[in-house]
């Protein structure tokens, strides 16, 4: 019996039909992978700046240890793009592993003395090391998407927002729930970063990684890659070409095959280096500036203004004042997974209009936090989710559009160069946030709005 039109069972087999047909042909494995190295690479990040905001106690401002936490990330991923490409992938993960491991058993090992500066600055250094890793794998696992089309892509992007849910509530997990220390609860998780190699080198197919090693020796030509090229293809690598998890193995498949090879000197040509700084500014104004806007916003309004939106007590949900900041975290962590999530179904081409609206949201609650002019709580729920939504949007159509226009030659290479952004903007955001926050916090005391002064007690 066929469902009646406009029942439920009609419209969910109609949206059934369209998921299926918006998924076909991606590789489940190539999916698994992608999504696991997203959720691996972010989510010591999380798990890291949230116990060492535990550890280092409340003498160390909240913006150094960001700092801490990113500005190796950022010095990464401005300096590697331009060397790292002589790296093997399967290098780079092993690498990526062992630093990230090694900075939670850094961190977890060193004795938790808080007024000791010698400890606080091992525990940092730990950070630190966690931060290099990040910085790396994020530049180098966009890049692989380069081999494995837009499925990988999404499958990043929704990893990558999963992270701050999964990392932020595995720690509540371990920390409170289960009532373990945050040392061994911190040495459970050094076991995560392990996960990375292995859906490396068992979860992910490594046929597209291994047609580009072979084709090292060609040069590739940028054009479409259409049927009549694929008839005139090698049988085994027309069907790869037809059965790849996206268009840019199709593209590679053809260029691999190229006539024309490359010549010995072009393999060190000095003028490389030249050539990707050109590159890399002329992705400046299309995909990084965007970006780095939005990053700066949002992680302004995250470090320097949400510990002043707090109402009182009786007029909200909670029944202490440290409850309001983890909940701002986790509706923007919410709406940052919903958005880097959705690139399959939903697509931004212009990335300046979600940064600006960012913008707006940063002067609108600084002018709240200022003069207490929304009635309720809610609202701001409301408005954080709003930025997260909006953070994780420009962040994974920044890289579509990298996917969709620019050149095949290049895309590699520009997806880990744009990579910068973020961690620019976290950074210029954490030293904002260090001014912002606790002359916010004064001002809000002078009116009677003492609240914030209650956050550190």
């Amino acid at each position: 019996m066929l469902p009646l039109p406009g029942s439920p069972a009609s419209s969910w087999a109609i949206y059934k039909s369209k998921f299926k047909a918006l998924f076909q042909g991606a590789d489940t494995s190539v999916l698994i992978a992608f999504w696991l190295f997203g959720l691996i690479n972010n989510v010591s990040y999380v798990i890291i700046l949230s116990a060492a905001l535990d550890l280092v106690g409340p003498n160390v401002p909240k913006g150094v240890v960001l700092l801490a936490d990113v500005l190796p990330s950022f010095l990464t991923k401005l300096v590697a793009p331009y060397f790292i490409h002589r790296i093997p992938y399967s290098l780079r993960i092993i690498i990526m592993c062992a630093l990230s491991a090694a900075g939670m058993f850094l961190i977890a090992l060193t004795p938790s003395v808080i007024d000791d500066n010698g400890s606080i600055s091992i525990k940092l250094f730990g950070v630190a090391i966690a931060s290099l890793s990040s910085g790396a794998g994020e530049l180098s696992l966009l890049g692989l998407t380069h081999y494995y089309g837009p499925f990988s892509l999404a499958a990043w992007g929704s990893g990558t927002g999963g992270a701050g849910l999964i990392g932020a509530g595995l720690y509540v997990l371990l920390t409170s729930t289960i009532g373990m220390t945050i040392r061994n609860s911190l040495l459970t998780c050094a076991f995560l970063p392990f996960i990375m190699p292995v859906a490396f080198f068992l979860v992910l197919p490594q046929g597209p990684l291994r047609r580009a090693q072979s084709r090292k020796d060609y040069e590739p030509i940028p054009r479409s890659f259409d049927d009549d090229d694929i008839q005139n293809l090698p049988v085994d690598t027309a069907a790869d070409a037809l059965l790849a998890p996206g268009p840019s193995i199709a593209a590679e498949a053809y260029s691999s095959h190229s006539p024309r090879s490359r010549s010995p000197s072009a393999k060190a040509d000095p003028s490389l280096f030249t050539t990707r700084l050109r590159r890399a500014r002329a992705l400046f104004f299309p995909y990084m500036l965007p970006l780095l806007l939005v990053y700066i916003a949002e992680y302004t309004i995250n470090q320097g203004i949400s510990p002043t939106l707090l109402f009182p007590i009786a007029s909200s949900p909670f029944t202490t004042y440290r409850s309001f900041y983890p909940t701002y975290a986790f509706l923007y962590q919410l709406g940052v997974f919903i958005s880097r999530s959705s690139s399959p179904f939903i697509r931004l081409h212009n990335l300046y209009l979600p940064s600006f609206l960012q913008i707006g949201n940063l002067v609108f609650l600084g002018l709240h936090s200022m003069f207490f002019f929304l009635p309720s709580v809610w609202v701001i729920f409301a408005v954080v989710l709003w930025e997260g939504l909006l953070g994780g949007a420009v962040y994974v159509n920044t890289f579509a559009e990298i996917m969709d226009k620019v050149e095949v030659e290049e895309r590699e290479f520009s997806l880990g160069a744009t990579s910068v952004s973020d961690s620019a903007g976290i950074c210029i955001a954490s030293l904002l946030g260090m001014v912002i926050e606790p002359w916010l916090c004064g001002w809000n005391v002078e009116r009677g709005r003492g609240w914030c002064r209650t956050l550190d007690g």
